[in-house]
């Protein structure tokens, strides 16, 4: 399969920047450039901007059912393309074919359920509280054109779930999508132009991150941004909106504690958790990062873990067998070398992994630590890597507190076969998504976000489509 070159997707038409620049894209595996994407320029964005406002006022007015018909076609060639759009993501992002094809399928499940979910928003009738000739209603429109910022972890599934809702409100959305995952994102936008979505209602642009967004976000046009990326950036890209009183979702970064209680399964617990830790590498903002187990049961844990970290195979992730591919760039790998002699210089003790595999690509061996100190980088940076933190406790309220210690709330896990225990995890543990006795298992009908400096909003459920929804009251009384 050839790489493609990726151009920008504006009012209905895949076209180069303007001025014709572009940005080299590199296969992580190899460290080579296959391809190039283009990188739009401030006319584009304008260009981009005056479609999504004609297609805006075309899309609105579509009926939900109509809108869902061309979402549902547009899910079904994903499917079909499944196998190509798969492949575009390992070739640019590295993780291994299985779970890129995986997270195709699982987008196309996320378009059907919001092209249904669509169908049910609905308004109401509120009487009038002493004249019954008033009738009262309330009313939910599409907040308009919207402005969506995605990050390169997960090039389709973090645009999916940005897409999906914002289309069945009734809304358009210009995607910045990430430089350097750009051809699989491309690929998905083209299943809903091939679906006959109208001109203008999808926009896709690439470039310099902050240029686009500081064009995109304070201009009229867009009424709401929505982003997934760091808490950094998202508190500067939420505090540009604010000025310019434009909505805003935010899915910021995590650092998601794990509590292992001392009347776990371990085998369960160790099986589940090298599986989510693992997976994409470790570049997963839901990926347990900060493991708090219990000290009786510690140390067999640690092993158990290390064990199934040495046991993984790594490599390209287009190879058969490969169960970790490399990390998306090398910034990735020398924040993984700084957190773990950070780690280690502080008393830290390496169990697994700890270095970089060979000198080809970014390959990071999966790595645990145990007996890690509260203050090393480990427990207070989102590691974004496949870097397993533990530490032990004594008392589930020192694991309580320590889980709740950072402002990071997106996610958390915890392992007990006590239903009080996991009540009170429940109710304690800061985050906006907890699985116990389980790995991550998000869907298009669950909430997905966070809370503290993790975000607010949500990418999932019904409560995802009310943010890209204005609430108005109409009263009318008969003259």
């Amino acid at each position: 399969m050839t790489y493609p070159n990726t151009s920008l997707f504006i009012d209905d038409d895949w076209v180069d920047a303007a001025d014709e620049r572009t940005i080299p894209v590199h296969n992580p595996a190899t460290g080579q450039v296959i391809g190039t994407v283009a990188h739009a320029s401030v006319a584009d964005l304008d260009h981009a901007l005056a479609a999504a406002q004609r297609g805006f006022e075309v899309w609105r007015d579509y009926t939900p059912a109509k809108r869902g018909k061309i979402m549902r076609a547009a899910a079904q060639l994903v499917r079909e393309r499944a196998d190509e759009i798969g492949r575009l993501i390992t070739l640019e992002q590295g993780k291994p074919l299985v779970e890129a094809k995986g997270e195709t399928a699982m987008a196309a499940d996320i378009i059907d359920w919001f092209a249904d979910e669509g169908l049910r928003v609905y308004g109401r009738l509120v009487p009038h509280r002493t004249n019954p000739a008033i009738r009262q209603m309330v009313i939910k429109d599409p907040v308009g054109p919207v402005a969506a910022f995605a990050p390169w972890n997960f090039p389709i599934n973090q645009v999916v779930r940005k897409v999906a809702p914002a289309l069945a409100a009734g809304c358009s959305m210009i995607v910045k999508a990430p430089e350097e995952t750009p051809a699989a994102p491309a690929a998905f936008i083209r299943a809903f132009q091939d679906a006959g979505l109208p001109a203008g209602v999808l926009g896709l642009v690439y470039g310099d991150p902050a240029e686009i967004s500081g064009h995109l976000i304070p201009h009229p046009t867009i009424r709401k941004i929505t982003f997934t990326g760091s808490t950094p950036v998202g508190k500067q890209l939420a505090a540009l909106a604010g000025q310019h009183m434009k909505r805003v979702s935010m899915e910021l970064g995590g650092h998601a504690p794990v509590i292992v209680c001392e009347d776990a399964d371990l085998e369960l617990a160790v099986k589940t958790l090298a599986g989510a830790k693992f997976r994409n590498a470790g570049q997963v903002c839901i990926s347990p990062t900060r493991f708090l187990v219990h000290r009786s049961v510690a140390k067999d844990f640690a092993a158990a873990l290390a064990k199934s970290a040495d046991g993984l195979t790594v490599g390209d992730g287009l190879t058969d067998g490969t169960q970790m591919g490399p990390l998306a760039n090398p910034r990735r790998l020398e924040a993984m070398q700084v957190l773990g002699d950070d780690a280690v210089r502080r008393g830290a003790t390496v169990l697994a992994g700890g270095r970089r595999i060979g000198d080809t690509g970014n390959f990071w061996a999966p790595t645990v630590y145990e007996n890690v100190p509260a203050d090393a980088r480990l427990f207070n940076e989102e590691p974004f890597g496949p870097v397993a933190g533990i530490r032990e406790y004594d008392q589930l309220d020192e694991a309580i507190a320590e889980a709740n210690r950072l402002s990071y709330g997106l996610a958390g896990y915890a392992f007990t076969r006590n239903l009080a225990t996991a009540d009170q995890l429940t109710r304690r543990v800061e985050v906006g998504m907890l699985w116990v006795n389980m790995p991550a298992m998000p869907s298009a009908e669950l909430p997905f976000g966070g809370v503290k400096d993790s975000g607010y909003g949500t990418e999932g459920g019904p409560e995802a489509l009310e943010c890209y929804l204005n609430t108005r009251a109409v009263s009318i009384m008969q003259a």
